[in-house]
């Protein structure tokens, strides 16, 4: 076990059984205590009635404010729609290397293409855009191996292909990481 700790917060209403598998799922990856716990804010400040999405900028810069834990990683668990300027919507972002991050799972249920409903699926995607989140934020940049879980992801079918496990290159990366 490291001596690093991960907090997934969440915020919003989650079932149990999606954070219990989520916080295996970065356990196994990141050899870490995980610990989740319950955040509130009130997501109206977020909120861009222009693009009914919320800022996922202003979200995880308040992470970052809310959660000043030295050597523990905190990561924002949401179920809304993301976006950050630059782009039309967003799976999650951290800061590289740095202590915050944050993941929603709004995008990722098959229901919002037009497709049979998949808890298991839908928790998968989930844990790997978690642990894609998360590994940069202990300073890994996007991979171009295939099934890396840090190679970028701009629409599901991306999540669905690649693995939620790191590529050797990613691996030694990590544990460097991990080390320091």
């Amino acid at each position: 076990m490291s001596r690093h700790c991960i907090t997934l917060v969440s915020f919003g209403p989650f079932e149990r059984s999606v954070l219990e598998r989520t916080a295996q799922t970065v356990g196994a990856g990141f050899r870490c205590l995980v610990t989740v716990r319950e955040g509130h804010l009130d997501l109206g400040d977020f909120y861009d009635p222009a693009r009914r999405q919320y800022n996922g900028n202003l979200l995880l810069k308040t992470m970052d404010d809310l959660f000043p834990l030295e050597g523990c990683k905190s990561i924002g668990l949401f179920n809304v729609d993301l976006f950050i300027p630059i782009l039309t919507f967003i799976f999650g972002q951290a800061y590289l290397g740095g202590k915050s991050g944050i993941a929603s799972m709004y995008r990722l249920s098959n229901e919002r293409y037009g497709m049979t409903p998949d808890r298991e699926l839908l928790t998968e995607r989930f844990g790997k855009e978690v642990v894609h989140e998360l590994g940069h934020m202990f300073g890994l940049i996007h991979c171009h191996h295939p099934d890396c879980v840090m190679r970028s992801s701009t629409y599901v079918e991306d999540i669905d292909q690649k693995s939620v496990i790191f590529c050797p290159a990613c691996s030694v990366s990590l544990a460097q990481a991990l080390r320091s």
